[in-house]
């Protein structure tokens, strides 16, 4: 079969032909039709993920849509050296969620590792109340542009966008976001958010940490609660003692796989029925398998669309 395979760690992929995976006891054999590029796919293949790194070579993808033998259409996470990246893949049916009629099979990809990101970190972490107010760094990549919305549906009064792209902040605003900061245009980025959010957001969705989120804390209200999920802005944020004690805040750490597989079934049978009724819009280009090393490129570069590999 034809693959995306990772020769060396810190390459991008090449496309060649593999022997088809013989599922393992328990797994299931599934026909790809679509997989998105996600920036833990590059963490991995960099070693930096928890310093690990698979076995070269190995066919990236950590998540897919594929069709299994008996019909069924899914929605799951790859296991092992054999990733989604491929155009059949061995997949662990507890990990799997059937999908329903109508669900374009690249929309369903998008929904997956991003979508459960911020639709989990606002009800599972935050516990975000209706009437709140929300406050999402990184807004306009994908995570961000799914939080946004997402905090609307959940209820939100008062959603703020922070990010350093222009035409991402126009975006979120399209998307349903009350006001903006741009990151790259405010010197004082304390008070920019404390502005925006109306004296502090309840809420602060932060895939990526570093000053961004130092500002954020500062300016969050009490009790307030934020939630990290990356470092996309740097490894390290120098937080006040007692802005964190004094106003009570709450720093949550969040990452799809620590939340079991049920749940996260749960939550993305939701965001496929929200999509479907068209309450969800998602921004995507696809990229068929011979092309992955071109989306891998973008991805790498910052790319603020969701990246499918398309069969």
């Amino acid at each position: 079969m034809r693959a995306a395979l990772i020769e060396q760690p810190g390459q991008a992929p090449r496309v060649g032909d593999v022997a088809e995976p013989e599922p393992a006891e328990g797994l299931l054999s599934a026909a790809i039709s679509a997989a998105a590029l996600n920036p833990i796919d590059l963490r991995i293949a960099n070693g930096g993920w928890a310093g690990r790194t698979p076995r070269t070579p190995y066919v990236p993808g950590c998540e897919g849509v594929g069709r299994l033998s008996d019909g069924r259409r899914v929605w799951f996470m790859a296991p092992g050296n054999y990733g989604s990246f491929a155009e059949r893949c061995a997949i662990d049916p507890a990990r799997a969620v059937e999908l329903p009629e109508g669900l374009d099979d690249a929309v369903a990809a998008c929904l997956g590792v991003a979508g459960l990101a911020a639709w989990l970190s606002l009800r599972r972490r935050a516990h975000l109340r209706e009437g709140e107010t929300v406050l999402v760094l990184g807004a306009s990549g994908p995570v961000g542009t799914f939080a946004v919305q997402l905090a609307k549906l959940m209820g939100a009064a008062r959603v703020v966008a922070a990010a350093r792209s222009a035409e991402g902040l126009r975006r979120a605003t399209e998307l349903g976001a009350d006001a903006t900061v741009n990151i790259a245009e405010v010197e004082d980025l304390t008070g920019a958010f404390r502005e925006a959010t109306g004296g502090g957001a309840d809420v602060t969705i932060d895939p990526l940490w570093g000053a961004p989120a130092a500002a954020a804390v500062a300016a969050a209200a009490r009790g307030a609660r934020h939630v990290q999920m990356g470092q996309s802005a740097g490894a390290e944020a120098s937080l006040t003692s007692a802005v964190v004690r004094g106003n009570g805040l709450s720093i949550l750490g969040f990452t799809n796989f620590e939340v079991p597989a049920p749940e996260q079934a749960a939550a993305y049978r939701e965001l496929a029925e929200h999509a479907l009724a068209g309450r969800l819009r998602i921004d995507y280009d696809t990229y068929p398998l011979e092309r992955v090393g071109e989306a891998w490129k973008r991805q790498q570069e910052g790319a603020h669309r969701k990246l499918v590999i398309t069969f």
